[in-house]
């Protein structure tokens, strides 16, 4: 049986990797085999459902239950396919032969979610259907919209609005094509690339482990889709180095988690939400990145500064040049990576290709590129490729599910809308500020412990209409909504990141986590300016966009400067200087927008701050 299974296993993990790719390029129309997308997405969801079920057992082995589990929800999905189009003028109603499938689709679904990405998200889901079938004895304002079970379980289960619908078939095309594109890389040895690259440039600098941290973890983090992946990838290298030099145990798992949970925000990929993005939003994946661009450079330059501001401060010196990779060496081995990402540019930001034929023809390239390099040469490199490539699509598809699950009911029961109108009547009342508050407070509750894709559909589902109705840019409210749920990853309780840094620096979680949110504070920050501000997502004036990036820059050093900052570098008591020194970096980003950002006052804020914030440091003995 364990054969079996195992043979079972792959073959579905194949089907993901090789038949998602083979949809996006359309090769069913090119063979002549007439599928629309719900077609063709009821089946794919399928195979996620029944390889999760094969992969998290109930038991220590999967065996006769968990392959029956997958073929009869198989099966139920497949029919939902084979009648979609004669469901639709069907006038008989919700018959058994209907919704029966569908509940048993639909409960293996939701436990083939939970088996693979957590109680977190399945609860909230649970949580959601009970309230379709129960919500309309709830009390208004929070009152659904009456469903009968019936019809609720066939929306779900055959509506392109919900399951069916655009979330499921955005991972299936172009979350799908940055994933093989991410995991080839990974496969292929970029990870080590990009941790020798950053070694070879910043390696022999003052605490240069932690900035190998910062500048490897961004390359990398900024085409992976996973921050724990991050983690697990280049942690493995700067964790420990960090600690040798130095940096103590919470420190270095800290520095690791900020930078890994930041390529969840940093352009081109954002953990394939960018792609989401611009669904919900209807506009360009290129306004996507463009709006996302500077808040990531300003946060991972607050984390290097901080980093350097530390090593300063403690004395850490940097690894000697003899202990690191010499950058033509580096450069000679690795140039095959740098290629496609440049073909990935090209393609994406010049050519006006789809994102996901850019994504696939990059692979291409890089597939090319390592073969040249005697790599995927013989089956043992194709195989990891295909089953890891099928493996990790595996908890992106089944939240792609569950997703669709929470956009269907709050379709059918009006919950956004009577969120929408709790949190504007609060915002009504309190202005926007308290709104802002109350959202990001939310954003970072609901977005604990789930994958940031997740995150985003919930809360752009949920949250950001109401913060465009009270005026925010509707690009600024969701990059906000999203950034407050990414930063669920470093926020206790539940700080998965944070968690699974210091579990590899033997660290204390909780200090881990609580020093992590410190080095990450801008994150925390800069979502108000720019819902202000929109000129910090490069859409305002010329004028207004260099005031405030001058005037955010300079808050952004002098902040992690800490206490070789000039100003407020005789202070002792720690509490003390933090304080004047958040309050005042956090008056230079914010004059400039009360004062209005083409003012006289403004930009002498941001001149004088870009003065101080490259004032000479204080000489710290060590």
């Amino acid at each position: 049986m364990p054969a079996v299974v195992s043979f079972i296993l792959r073959f579905y993990y194949g089907f993901l990797l090789i038949g998602g790719v083979c949809w996006v390029l359309n090769i069913p129309a090119r063979l002549s085999i007439p599928l629309i997308e719900t077609e063709w997405l009821a089946p794919y969801l399928a195979v996620g459902v029944a390889a999760a079920h094969l992969k998290f057992p109930y038991g220590k082995r999967a065996g006769i239950i968990e392959i029956l589990i997958g073929m009869v929800s198989f099966a139920c999905w497949i029919w939902a396919a084979l009648n979609l189009e004669n469901w639709i003028f069907d006038l008989e109603g919700n018959t058994p032969e209907k919704f029966l499938p569908g509940i048993f689709a639909l409960v293996a679904m939701m436990e083939a979610m939970r088996k693979s990405c957590g109680n977190s998200i399945t609860i909230l889901v649970w949580v959601l259907i009970c309230y379709g079938l129960f919500g309309h004895h709830l009390p208004p304002p929070i009152q659904a919209n009456y469903s009968e079970p019936r019809s609720l379980v066939m929306y779900l289960y055959t509506d392109t609005n919900a399951v069916l619908g655009i979330v499921l078939a955005i991972v299936s095309t172009l979350v799908l094509s940055f994933m093989v594109f991410g995991r080839l890389m990974e496969v292929s040895g970029a990870t080590k690339f990009f941790t020798d690259f950053a070694m070879s440039i910043v390696g022999h600098r003052r605490g240069g482990p932690a900035k190998v941290a910062v500048v490897a973890s961004s390359l990398f983090g900024s085409v992976s889709s996973s921050p724990v992946g991050n983690i697990m990838s280049t942690g493995v290298v700067t964790i420990p180095l960090m600690m040798k030099t130095g940096f103590r145990a919470h420190q270095a798992a800290a520095i690791e988690a900020v930078a890994s949970t930041g390529g969840q925000i940093a352009p081109p990929v954002m953990g394939a939400t960018a792609f989401l993005m611009a669904e919900f939003l209807q506009i360009s994946y290129f306004q996507v990145i463009v709006a996302a661009l500077l808040p990531a450079i300003f946060y991972y330059t607050c984390l290097f500064f901080q980093v350097d501001a530390i090593a300063r401060r403690e004395g850490f010196a940097g690894l000697d040049k003899s202990q690191l990779p010499k950058k033509g060496a580096v450069l000679a081995r690795g140039w095959i990576f740098i290629v496609p990402l440049g073909v990935l540019m090209y393609l994406l930001f010049w050519s006006g290709m789809q994102p996901a034929f850019a994504a696939l023809g990059s692979a291409a390239v890089l597939l090319i590129l390592a073969m040249f390099k005697k790599r995927f040469l013989n089956r043992k490199d194709w195989a990891e490729l295909i089953f890891s490539g099928g493996e990790g699509m595996l908890p992106i598809i089944l939240i792609a599910g569950g997703a669709g699950v929470v956009v269907g009911i709050m379709n059918v029961t009006g919950l956004a809308q009577s969120i929408s109108f709790i949190l504007t009547q609060a915002g009504s009342s309190g202005g926007l500020l308290v709104m802002l508050i109350l959202t990001a407070i939310l954003s970072i509750i609901l977005g604990m412990g789930m994958p940031s894709t997740a995150i985003y559909v919930v809360l752009a589902t949920v949250i950001a209409p109401s913060l465009i109705r009270m005026g925010v840019e509707p690009i600024a409210a969701h990059l906000f909504i999203f950034y407050f749920g990414v930063m669920s990853f470093l926020t206790p309780p539940v700080a998965v990141s944070s968690y699974v840094a210091a579990g590899m620096a033997n660290a204390s979680m909780w200090t881990t986590s609580w020093v992590g949110m410190r080095y990450a504070a801008i994150a925390f920050v800069l979502p108000f300016l720019w819902c202000y501000e929109p000129a910090l997502l490069l859409a305002g004036t010329w004028l207004a966009t260099l005031v405030m990036i001058a005037a955010t820059l300079s808050a952004v050093i002098i902040f992690a400067k800490d206490n070789s900052f000039l100003l407020f570098s005789m202070i002792k008591n720690d509490f003390l200087r933090m304080g004047l020194l958040a309050g005042f970096s956090l008056s230079i980003a914010v004059l400039p927008i009360y004062f209005g950002t083409e003012s006289v006052i403004s930009i002498a804020i941001a001149v004088g701050g870009l003065v101080l914030a490259f004032i000479p440091e204080r000489k710290v003995s060590v």
